[in-house]
């Protein structure tokens, strides 16, 4: 029998704003445990929550970036449930009335492009970080559990999406696509690795042609695009395992052993009414006015299918423009960088090229260098101007990157400008001729293997920095009379 892939991924993203959801706490990653805490998110009695205006703004933003409907009135709820990070036994959420519903999200497969269908955007708080002391890292197997409330209250965005999604190939593609949205929006860093966002997923499998959906298993805390991809590569091969030996599939929460590379089951999964779900009795209802959307809408930047379309019109490949719209920074470096003149193609693979490569050596951001769009102007007109050799200006690149200066200012602080006057380049040529005669009898005869070697002479003579294009046309020159 065939079986159909369904699957469904919930996205929970960690929005920089600069304190909490619903108390002044500062949201700083690299502090202390437990020193960015207080009685609201600590959960103490009497301490009531305010919400954080622009982690709602920046919820609708990109509600709205999806193309989804943002309601008129929404309501926090309470989502009771009782855990050691969960200090009020509750986590402020939302429920029934959340502030984005429907949309979409495009991305574009090996098969084409296809449209996933958004469910929701909505609001919470993050819980407390729990670290189970032990070889396998989970709860099962720990000797004891430290508990850090640093992240208890940090504003948690979920985006969930509709189970349209048919392969792992397809759900990496959807993921990708959305961290792109979200970092063009600013609103989070986006880090996997570092648990700014994590990615649940719901699969299922079912005869192909069927309607009806199978039972869902969800894994739970995926923290990379390859974890995502291999853990459904696994999940369907293994659900398909089960149907086909005439076994039924438990509905239950998994996760996934990097090391072992298989999912482990967890718990049974949960219904949304065993969390008791109701109004929260401290929060009054959010009402987004037109107005506020209209501003906000006014406010999204350029997308990344946007830009994307916008490069290969400039006439970057497929590969080469998706590098520069999803980097962070490079699109606007890209942009700089063309509006002062700079090549469009060149300017892009110096980007996704000697750039790219020197900062993850450096382990540095593109923002956090000292390169402008200016630079890659400047370069470009020293390369095309003969200034510079397309060596040369790897090495000038990496020195602007170093924090040297300008390119013209490295340039000449490392003494690698090309020589393109003519008269010298004459000299070198003739001097070369000069130290073999028989070379431009040889040259004369039609043997251009003579051509190669005086060009080896003269680079060698200038260090590397004649320009080669115009040595070979005053070689070809000697050559003709």
């Amino acid at each position: 029998m065939s079986y159909e892939t369904v699957i469904g991924i919930e996205t929970h993203v960690e929005l920089k704003t600069a304190s909490k959801m619903f108390c002044g706490c500062p949201v700083d990653f690299g502090a202390e445990p437990n020193t960015n805490v207080c009685p609201v998110c600590l959960g103490l009695p009497g301490a009531l929550p305010v919400p954080n205006e622009r982690a709602i703004e920046w919820t609708v933003a990109l509600g709205l970036a999806l193309g989804c409907r943002v309601a008129e009135r929404s309501l926090f709820h309470r989502k009771n449930y009782f855990y050691a990070d969960l200090p009020k036994n509750y986590q402020i959420s939302q429920f029934d009335l959340p502030l984005c519903i429907g949309g979409h999200l495009d991305i574009e497969t090996e098969a084409g492009a296809r449209r996933i269908g958004i469910t929701r955007v909505h609001l919470e708080e993050d819980t407390g970080k729990s670290t189970h002391l032990g070889e396998s890292g989970r709860i099962h197997a720990a000797e004891a559990a430290l508990l850090d409330f640093n992240r208890s209250g940090i504003p948690l965005m979920e985006v969930v999406s509709e189970p349209d999604i048919r392969s792992p190939e397809e759900a990496r593609a959807y993921a990708h696509e959305l961290l792109a949205i979200i970092l063009a929006l600013g609103i989070s860093d986006a880090r996997l690795e570092e648990g700014s966002v994590r990615l649940d997923t719901n699969v299922s499998v079912r005869p192909e042609g069927s309607t009806a959906l199978g039972t869902k298993v969800e894994v739970k805390n995926l923290n990379s695009l390859r974890s995502l991809q291999r853990t459904l590569d696994f999940e369907l091969e293994r659900q398909v395992g089960i149907l086909e030996s005439g076994g039924r599939i438990a509905q239950e929460t998994r996760h996934w052993d990097e090391r072992a590379e298989r999912t482990e089951p967890g718990r049974s999964k949960e219904e949304s009414s065993d969390y008791r779900y109701f109004p929260e009795p401290d929060l009054v209802p959010l009402a987004i006015s037109a107005e506020a959307q209209e501003r906000i809408r006014a406010s999204l930047p350029e997308l990344p299918a946007q830009r994307r379309s916008r490069y290969l019109d400039l006439g970057l490949d497929n590969r080469s423009a998706r590098l520069v719209a999803e980097g962070e920074n490079y699109g606007d470096t890209f942009d700089a960088a063309v509006a002062a003149g700079a090549d469009a193609k060149a300017a892009a693979n110096w980007l996704t090229g000697e750039v790219t490569a020197h900062l993850r050596r450096a382990h540095m951001a593109l923002g956090d260098s000292p390169l402008v769009g200016g630079h890659l102007a400047e370069l470009h007109a020293m390369v095309k101007g003969g200034e510079l050799s397309s060596t040369a200006a790897k090495d000038v690149l990496t020195g602007v990157l170093d924090g040297e200066g300008t390119p013209r200012q490295v340039a000449e602080k490392r003494d690698l400008k090309q020589i393109s006057d003519a008269s010298a380049l004459e000299a070198a040529v003739d001097e070369a001729i000069a130290a073999d005669p028989e070379t431009l009898d040889r040259l004369r005869r039609g043997d251009q293997k003579i051509v190669g070697f005086l060009m080896g002479r003269v680079m060698g003579a200038t260090g590397g920095k004649a320009d080669p294009q115009k040595v070979r046309e005053i070689i070809q020159e000697r050559a003709s009379g």
